[in-house]
């Protein structure tokens, strides 16, 4: 190999290395704004950073959830996360989140909810939505009507956008 040769490679390396020590901030092609609310809240919270959620919502049946909660890393990496298994599991079945999708776009009677696909039985059902109002992810509305609360929306939304791959 030619000194030539040998100088250009080593010159590549060396860019592909100190690409490797940069912050990775999107994938090839993509927005170079794509990370304007990540990038805000680093300027307001500095290291050692913080996670944000944040949405706002129009459902179908016309109510509107808007929400926004932080925390500090430090924050979050002391915080006794056994605290969250109930709300996390509750999720951990497709009936409930079958459940959890049909009220999200409008209220219904645990006898309407039977005919969700994979439901089961009536007791099954009621089983869930137990599950699902002690988490705290539904709430009733009289009538024996049920919906997801609005300050649940979209606490909701963003742990299923999070868990996607």
């Amino acid at each position: 190999m030619d000194e030539d040769r040998l100088t250009a490679l080593e010159r590549r390396v060396a860019e592909l290395e100190d690409r490797l020590r940069e912050p990775q901030t999107a994938g090839p092609g993509s927005d170079p704004g794509a990370f304007w609310a990540l990038e805000g809240l680093l300027e307001r919270v500095g290291e050692p950073g913080a996670v944000l959620i944040t949405g706002g919502v129009t459902l179908p049946d016309g109510r509107v959830a808007r929400w926004q909660e932080g925390a500090g890393t430090a924050e979050l990496l002391e915080t006794d996360w056994s605290q969250q298994v109930a709300a996390l599991a509750a999720l951990g079945h497709p009936a409930r989140l079958r459940l959890l999708v049909r009220l999200l776009t409008e209220a219904g009677t645990a006898h309407d909810l039977m005919a969700v696909e994979g439901i089961g039985t009536s007791g099954q059902v009621y089983h869930h939505l137990r599950q699902l109002v002690a988490a705290g992810w539904l709430h009733t509305v009289g009538g024996g009507r049920y919906e997801v609360p609005v300050a649940r929306v979209v606490p909701l939304l963003t742990t299923l956008l999070g868990v996607r791959r």
